[in-house]
């Protein structure tokens, strides 16, 4: 795969995992757990964020402490700390440059599918999908806090490093 299509994709997408750690970050802990749930929608983006890296979905397994809840529709057992969920960012984060970095034309056009099979994309398309997913939720995020504290992370253009 062209090794500037790949730069530019891990840019902008590093860009919004770096958005959505900024919004972690700047969450004040009395607004972490309140009735907003802070956390759980920071969770939910950082557990699809790791399940549409997965290249076998039905291989997904978050690491722990984080569980499968997410697919059970239902809240995890407990609030995940602001530290815990920093650390699942760094490793989310990790994952999807190197994902980017090794992609090959094969790769990139084999395809990503779920276990129900409901979902059935190219690897480069789930990787784009997975992109706006993690600035919607960023948004979401920095809606909130602007709202609870009126302030927010500042426009990211680039990720901080390259591939």
């Amino acid at each position: 795969m062209d090794n500037l299509l790949k730069a530019t994709i891990w840019r902008q997408f590093g860009a919004s995992i770096d958005m959505l750690d900024n919004a972690i970050t700047l969450c004040p802990d009395s607004f972490w757990d309140t009735e907003r749930k802070f956390w759980y929608n920071a969770y939910h983006c950082l557990f699809f964020l790791d399940y549409y890296l997965t290249l076998t979905p039905k291989s997904f397994l978050p690491p722990s402490p984080f569980s499968l809840s997410e697919f059970e529709d239902r809240m995890p057992e407990r609030t995940y700390t602001k530290e815990e969920l920093s650390n699942y960012l760094q490793f989310c984060r990790k994952k999807c440059h190197d994902l980017i970095a090794g992609l090959t034309t094969e790769i990139a056009n084999s395809y990503w599918i779920n276990e129900s099979e409901t979902m059935r994309y190219q690897v480069v398309e789930i990787l784009l999908y997975n992109m706006r997913h993690v600035q919607h939720h960023a948004a979401q995020l920095n809606l909130l806090l602007r709202q609870a504290i009126d302030d927010a992370p500042e426009w990211i253009y680039e990720a901080g490093d390259s591939l």
